[in-house]
Order: structure tokens, then sequence, then C-alpha cells
């Protein structure tokens, strides 16, 4: 039988093989009282499942948000999940998922939660615009088979965002500092697969007065990568001339950010492009896969201000 440490260390190490584990649950029917569908969230996300507790209604909350329960002296906003993607729990609220990401704890009430299951990134496919923009991607649960399950992995970041929105200016070009200066004809390259993060990150790439392209996974972003050095190999130039760093998310459909990061690192044409991994999974074990990655910097999503002085930190690096 295997201890809770060797668990979580083979959960950890997945990271090195394209692999992550995702939460299976259920949120209720639709609007005919049908199809309860499937929906998911990276394990990594998930601090604890427990039995629904008493929630404290908040006067003036917004819509779908219960109030707040108190956790062991935390207390911590429960969020009305069946209700912000609009189906209706047969059985009523049962279950509440406490999530860490994004620097913050908060969590969700949902019907039942039905499995962890593993699966390699390649099951992901994105679906950006699905259930108005709340999902990023299906997962085929079973893998690519006939009448594999379906599972929608959501989008929590964006559904915080809309329920919670920060307070003042996401990026304030009074506080991001000087202009990051690249060579002539060269961008950066980001990859993540959430709009709201994609919103923010070009915001702040703007502010900084850079160019960039923007992807919206590790293969869209891995693929470009090879066009690119195609195109400088023609013009005779070294791909660090195209491309001054690579900027990206870790959970995407596909491929994730530490295979990325690992297949720019061991190939020999883009080793010498730094890689910034800019990420919602936040914590030490996260950090240290990305030191085994060989990335050059860590910045938890999302201040404008601490990207910045990572960027111009980690191209100060590459130029010296």
């Amino acid at each position: 039988m295997k201890s809770v440490q060797q668990e979580v260390d083979e959960r950890s190490n997945l990271t090195n093989s394209n692999k992550f584990e995702l939460l299976l649950f259920r949120l209720g029917a639709d609007a005919n009282g049908e199809h309860s569908e499937l929906f998911g969230i990276n394990v990594f996300k998930i601090r604890e499942i427990v039995a629904m507790p008493e929630v404290t209604a908040v006067a003036g909350s917004p819509p779908h948000m219960l109030g707040v329960v108190n956790l062991r002296g935390q207390i911590i906003t429960v969020l009305d999940l069946p209700g912000i993607v609009g189906v209706t729990p047969k059985t009523g609220l049962n279950i509440m998922l406490v999530t860490e990401f994004a620097r913050t704890t908060q969590a969700f009430a949902v019907e039942s939660v039905d499995e962890i299951v593993r699966l390699d990134w390649s099951q992901v496919l994105t679906a950006e615009g699905t259930a108005g923009g709340k999902v990023t991607s299906i997962a085929r649960v079973d893998g690519d088979v006939q009448n594999t399950r379906l599972a929608q992995v959501l989008d929590v970041e964006t559904i915080l965002r809309e329920l919670v929105p920060s307070e003042g200016k996401d990026v304030d070009p009074e506080t991001i500092g000087p202009k990051v200066i690249l060579k002539p004809g060269a961008v950066i390259l980001a990859a993540d697969d959430s709009v709201v993060a994609r919103n923010l990150i070009e915001k702040g790439l703007e502010a900084m007065g850079v160019h960039f392209i923007m992807t919206k996974s590790g293969k869209e972003a891995w693929d470009r990568l090879q066009h690119i050095s195609d195109g400088a190999k023609a013009e005779g130039v070294p791909i660090t001339d195209r491309v001054a760093m690579i900027l990206t998310d870790l959970e995407m459909p596909e491929m994730d950010g530490f295979t990325l990061t690992r297949l720019v690192k061991q190939d020999a044409r883009f080793a010498k492009i730094p890689v910034v991994i800019h990420s919602s999974l936040s914590g030490k074990t996260n950090e240290d896969h990305v030191k085994g990655v060989g990335a050059d910097a860590y910045v938890a999503k999302f201040s404008a201000e601490e990207l910045a002085g990572t960027i111009r930190t980690v191209l100060a690096k590459a130029a010296a």
C-alpha cells in the first residue's frame, strides 16, 4: 500500500510526462432535467473536498455567491458552480471543493464528485467559447476511443474573475515600469489557454512596449516556434533574434507548459531562449518542477508589475 508521500511524489512527477490528474464532478441536469454532464478541474488546484457545511449569506453578495464559511479559522467565499454554468442540481449542493490558485483560496459548491482520473494532455482538446467562455477544454476521459466519456474542464480563473472582480486597474502603465527594449524584429512568444489570462498578458506586454505572439496551447506555441525558426534559418539569423523569450502557462490542452519548456531547453536550436512560466498553480512543489524542466523563472498569476519585473530580469540575464 502506497504511503501518502509516495502518492504525492507520484502525482507531482506526472509533470515529467505531459500528464495530469483531473477531478471529475457533476453539477446537475440541464433545463429539461436530463443529462448530468461531467465537469473537471486539475487536482493541483484542489486543496480539499468536504461535505457541504452551513454557509453564512453575505448582504449585497453578487449572483451565485452563496456566502462564506469558516473552515478551521479561515473565512472562505463559497460560489454556486451549478448556477454559474446554468444547470440545476437534482439532489442539492452536497459537496464543497476548496481550491487554491492565482494567490487566492475559494470554494465551489457542486452536486457530487465522481473520481480522479489520470490523463495525458493530448487527451484534452481546446474548447474556447464553450459555455460562455467558462470552459477551456474538453477531456476525452477514456482516451481516443468511440463513446469515450467527455468532461468539460472549467476555466475557474475566468469564473472567479467575473464573480469577484479585482480592485483597481489590472495593468497600470504608471506602475509597470520602463519600456522593455527587444532586438528589432524580436517578439515574446506567449501561450495560455484562458481567455481572461491572455487578455491580461496582452495588456501587460503592450504596456511594456514589446511585440508578442499569443498562442492558446503549448502545442500551438511549439509549432509556431518551429515556423519562426525555419524563417530565421532562411534569413541567416539566430532564433534569439526573432524570439526573445517564451512566456508559458502550465495547464494547457494538448501540451502543457512543463512539456513545452522541456522541449525548448532540450533542443539545441532553442536552448538559449529564456523561458518564463506564468501560472495560477503556485506552491513549492510546482516551483521545484519549474526548475527541474529548466525554466529560467516562475511568476504566479496575476500581477502585471511582478510579471514585468521578471521579464526584465530574465531578459537582462540572457543578454549579459
